[in-house]
């Protein structure tokens, strides 16, 4: 297993990466965000321990920008700070684990393991369909350079579709998608919310994403504006 730890306290670094050598793992040390980005567009890593609190580009940002580029190495944040909302800025910026200080070594190498494990799945942090994309951490929607505005249950059923894009949904399959099993009603409802999703994503850019498939469904596809 090869690891990239990013982190500027050096005896931080340092006591990581020696106890990471001794477990037989190869290590290497960037000090930034912007090394580390260089570092992981050089080498091919298994595993990126990256720090929160970093000089100049903090590790939230740090991991969103491997996300954008391409680099799909699972991440396990390390950090002082425990707060909920830090936690779930971690995770929403594309990490896969969290580990707050003061923490056991053991913890840490247990958690690498279990990330390795489960491998280097492609799972883009924003979805992306021809010029439509949809990010579940903000909750903005962008068809090219337009934003798009949709309440919270239309939200949910686009991004169903965008996950299974090319993939033709029954209406029972978008029930189970977007609504619980508490929802009653279930005669037309997504009939009426994918004609709303149509009049907001598609029609004023002349675009056909949603497409029904007669006795089966819906079926969204890749369609840019015209």
């Amino acid at each position: 297993m090869r690891v990239l730890i990013v982190e500027d306290e050096l005896r931080m670094a340092s006591l990581i990466r020696r106890g990471l050598l001794r477990e037989g793992l190869a290590a290497d040390v960037a000090g930034s965000g912007e090394e580390a980005l260089v570092f992981a567009g050089a080498h091919e890593y298994d595993a990126v321990v990256l720090d929160v609190l970093l000089p100049g580009m903090n590790g939230f940002e740090t991991c969103g920008r491997l996300r954008s580029e391409g680099v799909w190495t699972p991440v396990l944040m390390l950090t002082a700070r425990d707060a909920v909302e830090d936690r779930v800025a971690g995770l929403d910026s594309g990490a896969d684990d969290y580990l707050v200080k003061p923490f056991a070594f053991a913890e840490l190498l247990a958690r690498l393991r279990a990330l390795v494990r489960r491998g280097e799945p492609e799972r883009p942090s924003v979805l992306e369909v021809g010029d439509l994309s949809l990010d579940p951490a903000t909750r903005r929607v962008r068809r090219g350079a337009s934003e798009i505005e949709l309440s919270a249950k239309e939200f949910a059923l686009l991004e169903a579709f965008m996950r299974r894009q090319g993939i033709v949904l029954s209406r029972f399959d978008l029930l189970e998608h977007a609504w619980d099993f508490a929802y009653e009603n279930r005669s037309n409802i997504v009939d009426v919310y994918v004609r709303r999703l149509r009049a907001k994503i598609d029609e004023p850019f002349g675009c056909h994403s949603l497409e029904t498939v007669r006795g089966a469904g819906y079926r969204f596809r890749a369609q840019a504006a015209a």
